[in-house]
């Protein structure tokens, strides 16, 4: 769609925000080729103070401060999507999910005013540099800040999301 010059902007957790390392690795490789395809990308900053969480990878109970789990998002200024509905055949046939579609064009336009005004100032945007590396940015003091790995993370956890990454665990996620 991005392609066709639809606007396309996603906004998802970060790996310093997520609870759920195999869904975040599931995403991670996902990255560059939709920043290719013309796509915005956002990820949410850890918004709240550290918790003590154990050392290593986020686990899968549910432990992040500020990680997201519904979904929402504006169509064609007229039409709004909110729901924990996944799009994937997991939420489709396993999970008991669901959403609603709201044809209202007030409430489209004011979810995407509301995108375009907050969530760049709570997240890291992702960007692809001339040779093709991913790297993020934020807007820090005033200033912006880049980043050539991801944000708030040790070398071990990224390594961990890389591992995951290999795996063939699609089908789980």
């Amino acid at each position: 769609m991005a392609e066709r010059g639809v606007n396309v902007t996603i906004l998802t957790n970060s790996l310093e925000a997520t609870d759920v390392a195999a869904v975040h690795a599931g995403y991670a490789k996902r990255r560059k080729p939709l920043l290719e395809a013309g796509i915005t990308l956002y990820e949410l900053r850890r918004l709240s103070p550290r918790t003590n969480r154990r050392a290593g990878l986020p686990g899968s109970s549910g432990s992040s401060a500020s990680s997201l789990h519904a979904k929402t998002f504006s169509v064609d200024g007229s039409r709004v999507f909110i729901g924990s509905f996944n799009f994937d055949p997991r939420s489709a046939k396993l999970n008991t999910e669901m959403g609603f579609v709201i044809d209202s064009p007030a409430l489209a336009r004011n979810i995407s005013t509301a995108f375009d005004s907050r969530i760049p100032a709570n997240s890291y945007q992702v960007r692809l540099s001339n040779n093709g590396q991913l790297y993020w940015t934020e807007h820090r003091s005033g200033e912006w800040v880049r980043h050539d790995t991801e944000p708030g993370t040790s070398f071990w956890l990224r390594a961990g999301i890389r591992f995951l990454s290999a795996l063939p665990i699609e089908w789980l996620l």
